[in-house]
């Protein structure tokens, strides 16, 4: 692409006799969304040391406030902490083993949303008069769920389909109930971003796909799907990481996930160090999913990059 194409104004960095790839010192060019990139040793020592000050000034205010001493005792036991991670205190529950709960139903939840999203994306895209009712049906489905705060949807399905002795349906585990209201409330809002990576992919696709003789729903399957699934990977990955932590709300149903064993800990012994041990085993779960999503969208930026200047 020109300079005449991009509004006529110059590349900074080509003036400067830098490369493309090259990264302005203390600016926010270059590669993308990296903690360090580039700058050299001298650019490494000088992060290290503001680095090791902030968290050295962070440590000497919270060490020399007043209350230190009980806020440490009170959410940084290590005594309870280990306790709370193994379950040996008589009455409580490992929090260790609990977190496995989490993690099936974030599982489960997230193999149902992406399907169930996926139908509410396609039935609202469909331009066809016969499936007007559903297309109305699904507008009101995702405006309801997605102004529905989750915990009232946990609430409803939670307590609502047992109370209706059906013979199947209001028989079901806590954990399935707390699956089903994840999935109803977060497919309101993965639809949107189906939708989304549907509309950016270019009509010209679709005309060149059905010239080949491809029938809707061929090219919605082989050409436009493939290409809007690409685009919208990073959102639906920032989207799971909120429903790993979502989980952990359905512990208000009584199932015994580990913010609920963290609870159970923390009422016994009157300590809150199960609930540190159960904020860290998240952060173990979310963390590289959310570095692993940053690295998808550096991939795709360079892409895009890459394909903007050939």
């Amino acid at each position: 692409m020109t300079d005449s194409e991009q509004g006529g104004l110059p590349d900074a960095g080509a003036g400067l006799g830098m490369g493309a790839g090259t990264q302005v010192a203390g600016g926010f060019g270059g590669r993308g969304p990296r903690l360090l990139a580039g700058g050299g040793r001298r650019a490494t020592a000088i992060s290290t040391v503001s680095t090791v000050i902030v968290i050295a000034v962070i440590v000497a205010i919270f060490l020399a406030a007043p209350g230190s001493s009980q806020v440490r005792h009170t959410f940084f036991d290590l005594r309870d902490m280990g306790q709370a991670l193994t379950g040996s205190v008589k009455g409580t529950y490992s929090v260790g083993e609990a977190l496995w709960l989490n993690i099936r139903m974030f599982l489960a939840a997230e193999v149902l949303i992406l399907i169930l999203a996926l139908v509410l994306a396609l039935i609202r895209q469909s331009t066809s008069p016969v499936l007007f009712p559903l297309r109305l049906l699904s507008t009101i489905y995702v405006d309801v769920f997605r102004g529905v705060p989750l915990i009232l949807v946990i609430y409803a399905v939670g307590f609502g389909l047992p109370a209706l002795r059906l013979t199947v349906i209001s028989t079901q585990p806590l954990a399935v109930y707390g699956v089903i209201a994840l999935t109803l409330s977060y497919s309101a809002y993965v639809s949107e971003v189906y939708r989304a990576g549907l509309n950016s992919v270019h009509r010209s696709q679709v005309a060149a796909a059905r010239s080949l003789g491809l029938s809707q729903a061929t090219a919605l399957r082989y050409v436009i799907l493939p290409q809007a699934v690409r685009n919208i990977i990073p959102p639906l990955l920032n989207d799971f990481i909120s429903l790993q932590k979502d989980t952990a709300l359905v512990g208000v149903l009584g199932a015994i996930e580990a913010n609920q064993a963290a609870q159970i800990y923390a009422s016994t012994v009157f300590n809150y160090s199960s609930f540190t041990v159960a904020a860290i085993l998240f952060l173990i779960l979310t963390i590289p999913l959310a570095r692993f999503t940053d690295r998808l969208i550096d991939r795709d930026r360079r892409r895009r990059l890459a394909g903007a200047t050939t």
